[in-house]
């Protein structure tokens, strides 16, 4: 597991065998379980970002950061992580999916695990502040901005993940600003960790420019028929509020 890697460099160069053994064989152990037991995705057709789903892969093949723009309703926040596992993303370090709020975090978490089939805590997990949802079986996990910022404490270079989704960081809250600028410091020390930041339509030339021409690709929304109807007059009621209504 990408977790282990700095402490079983430490022991090895301690001269601890013995510890360092049990512990590497204990993480490829649970490597191996995680590789054998990743869900396999389903997708919704009806939400536009499935059309480009080959097209975003290769995206993330090929780049350590994408910039995907889309409108609400594009399926962005519920589809990502499922991309990213199908390329057997997930497997070596969570993939990590922020969210601005508590109650965001919770409801993607949930949704996600009815997708995968699973419960909550299991594939899909999420933790905030004083709550977590998380185990060695989680393959998603969903995280606030906050939390993320509070977890480089103890992870400088956040080796627990090993693909990180940045969602609706046109919000620009202080949190998210600072994510961004320590992942840009980050990446070139972490050549394996994949960055995707989800945007809505509001320049998310930015966002390429500032992770030096990450490509964009843009998501269109889903609309709705609308069927308008009016209320029928009432002319023999004196009540104006009706005439007003009208």
């Amino acid at each position: 597991m990408r977790r282990d890697r700095a402490r079983l460099a430490r022991l090895r160069k301690s001269g601890r065998r013995r510890e360092h053994d049990q512990l590497l064989a204990t993480s490829r152990a649970l490597r191996q379980r995680r590789a054998a037991n990743a869900p396999a995705p389903r997708y919704d057709d009806a939400l536009p970002i499935t059309a480009k789903k080959a097209e975003i892969q290769q995206a993330i093949r090929d780049h350590q950061v994408v910039v995907v723009c889309g409108e609400t309703g594009s399926g962005k926040s519920t589809q990502l992580p499922k991309l990213c596992l199908e390329m057997g993303r997930g497997i070596e370090g969570f993939i990590g999916h922020t969210q601005p709020r508590r109650v965001a975090a919770r409801a993607i978490a949930s949704r996600l695990a009815e997708e995968m089939d699973s419960t909550v805590g299991a594939h899909a997990g999420y933790k905030f502040r004083f709550a977590e949802q998380v185990s060695d079986e989680t393959y998603v996990k969903v995280v606030t901005d906050g939390m993320l910022l509070a977890e480089l404490e103890a992870d400088r270079r956040l080796e627990q993940y090993d693909t990180l989704i940045i969602d609706e960081a046109h919000e620009r809250s202080l949190n998210i600003d600072f994510l961004l600028g320590i992942l840009k410091r980050i990446l070139p020390r972490r050549p394996d960790l994949k960055v995707i930041v989800t945007s809505a339509t509001i320049d998310p030339q930015k966002f390429s420019r500032y992770f030096d021409a990450a490509p964009v690709i843009e998501v269109s929304g889903r609309t709705y028929p609308v069927e308008v109807r009016y209320r029928p007059f009432d002319q023999g009621s004196g009540d104006s509020a009706d005439r007003d209504l009208e």
